[in-house]
């Protein structure tokens, strides 16, 4: 049995669909702030974060037509912003690698480096968490933040990074397994 914001937003879809701007605009408006969060924690950068959320909402506006009735629309339009934000990271990678080469044949670089702001202004504890979850692989990560952090089911979680639940599952386990060895290594 659907609820009624279920029902509520599944009307919207179908307006949206229909070409109604102003529907999209409240979809958008529905999910905005997950979609910002989930950019910021894959990107760490509040500027790449917003870049890849207008992107994904530009392109889920165009596939918006193919997008099936009946289905969960927040993993959906998750799974975009996750691409697009792993994008944003991936060209913001190479950016800095070229600018560091063309620094490198200029002038010298310079060696100081500040502390991530997260654990500066958090304290201890967060500060070893955000090492732990930096450190497990870019997949890995991508489980916990989705279940833990932005606290989707399963179900969510495996259709945002394109799996299924039981990978979920299992993707979590070793991962928190893996979190929970790095944290006593700090120790």
């Amino acid at each position: 049995m659907a609820c009624a914001e279920t029902t509520a937003e599944e009307r919207t879809i179908r307006r949206a669909q229909a070409g109604d701007d102003e529907a999209y605009g409240a979809l958008i408006r529905m999910h905005q702030e997950l979609a910002f969060r989930t950019a910021f924690l894959i990107t760490h950068s509040a500027h790449d974060a917003e870049e890849a959320v207008q992107e994904a909402f530009i392109k889920a506006h165009r596939a918006l037509r193919r997008f099936r009735a009946g289905e969960p629309f927040r993993p959906w339009i998750l799974r975009i912003v996750t691409n697009e934000a792993y994008s944003a990271m991936r060209s913001r990678t190479r950016h800095r690698t070229l600018a560091e080469r063309a620094r490198e044949g200029i002038a010298p670089h310079p060696e100081s480096r500040c502390a991530p702001h997260a654990a500066t202004v958090a304290g201890h504890q967060r500060a070893a968490l955000l090492r732990a979850l930096s450190a497990l692989s870019e997949r890995d990560r991508q489980v916990v933040i989705c279940r833990h952090v932005l606290d989707l089911s399963e179900a969510e979680t495996a259709a945002v990074i394109g799996c299924r639940r039981g990978t979920v599952k299992s993707r979590l386990s070793r991962a928190l397994d893996r979190m929970r060895a790095g944290l006593e290594d700090a120790r």
